[in-house]
């Protein structure tokens, strides 16, 4: 497919069809990677998504318990010293 670089106030940028956007799985966020002869555009991934679910889900299931976490405390003593 062939775009024209268009315009945009001080920068120009290209117009992508709504039918490209939904194919590639596009949505505001974007990630541009530059390399040589090449623009690269992908969905921007965002840290730690979905961590907020994952964290819901162990406390209904209640997997997040952390009070045996001590239970460690003293299985490397005299290792590092």
């Amino acid at each position: 497919m062939r775009v024209d670089l268009v315009a945009i106030g001080n920068s120009q940028g290209i117009r992508i069809p709504k039918a490209v956007i939904d194919q590639a799985g596009l949505s505001k966020e974007l990630e541009l990677e530059v390399t040589p002869g090449a623009i690269v555009i992908r969905p921007a991934h965002r840290v730690r998504g979905g961590w907020a679910d994952a964290a819901a889900s162990c406390g209904v299931s209640a997997e997040d318990d952390l009070g045996d976490w001590d239970a460690t405390l003293g299985d490397f003593q005299g290792v590092w010293e």
